[in-house]
């Protein structure tokens, strides 16, 4: 019998454990708010929100309007997504685990006591106290490290730098007010190219290379919230596949699955 996977959020690292989930053949749902402001929405199931259905490196995730919609869709072999900001419809599913994806550098309403397995990514979670088990998120050495007692390296609120370019690929909105672009993720821009506007504010390309991700046409921002960031390598095919850091903490999650969870290969009795 396939096991049901709660993963809260559908951001870029979030559709990262999704995926893998998915294919290592598990059942997954996810939740996400009613107006995402994911950046990197090429490789985020996020975009099924706005979109109705999103692919992701050839797995698909469609917009459930309800519990009964999400189970047909997990019949059909997709990936529900639940506009549920606290989980609590998707949490009627009964999942075996629950993955808290949210990335929001602290703990917004997960239990330990919501599954039989609970997993927080990232600062925010004790491991023993509201999270069975911690995944490190922060680039370096522990990436995707399971984490059974405590927590998680601290937020340091600076990027990793890509190209020797750090806070300087980020776009951030120069203005409080609602976004509006025509820009093209993964369309290659110049430093100084106007990608859209905020309150008649332009916003502009900080450096040149490939629009990796932009926040969705419509939402509302803050000024300074990040809203983007263009990559310096120039590889278009970067901007929609799943990046190494998605991937090694969606290890860390499918580890910690299979070793807390009871779904690996049973024990071998000796003979």
């Amino acid at each position: 019998m396939r096991s049901l996977v709660l993963v809260k959020g559908a951001g870029d690292l979030a559709s990262g454990v999704a995926h893998r989930l998915y294919r290592s053949r598990f059942l997954v749902v996810m939740t996400e708010i009613a107006r995402p402001t994911v950046i990197r929405r090429s490789v985020a199931f996020a975009e099924a929100v706005i979109e109705g259905r999103h692919e992701v490196e050839g797995v698909a995730a469609r917009l459930a309007a309800d519990l009964h919609e999400a189970q047909e869709l997990l019949d059909e072999g997709e990936i529900p997504v639940l506009i549920d900001p606290r989980a609590e419809t998707a949490l009627r599913l009964h999942p075996a685990v629950v993955v808290d994806a949210i990335m929001a550098k602290r703990n917004t309403g997960t239990r330990i006591t919501d599954a039989p397995l609970v997993i927080g990514l990232g600062p925010g979670f004790t491991a023993g106290v509201d999270v069975h088990a911690v995944v490190e998120t922060n680039r370096g050495h522990d990436l995707g490290r399971v984490i059974l007692q405590g927590g998680a390296e601290p937020d340091t609120g600076i990027p990793w730098p890509i190209a020797g370019c750090g806070r300087e690929r980020l776009i951030k909105a120069p203005a409080d007010g609602v976004f509006e672009s025509g820009a093209d993720l993964g369309s290659l821009v110049e430093a100084g190219q106007t990608l859209g506007a905020v309150s008649g504010c332009p916003v502009t390309a900080p450096i040149g290379g490939v629009l990796r991700g932009l926040i969705h046409d419509g939402i509302t921002v803050r000024c300074g919230q990040k809203i983007g960031d263009v990559d310096p390598r120039g590889r278009v095919e970067y901007c929609h596949t799943i990046s190494d850091k998605a991937r090694a903490i969606a290890g860390g999650v499918l580890e910690a699955i299979l070793m807390l969870g009871g779904f690996g290969p049973p024990e071998q009795k000796e003979s």
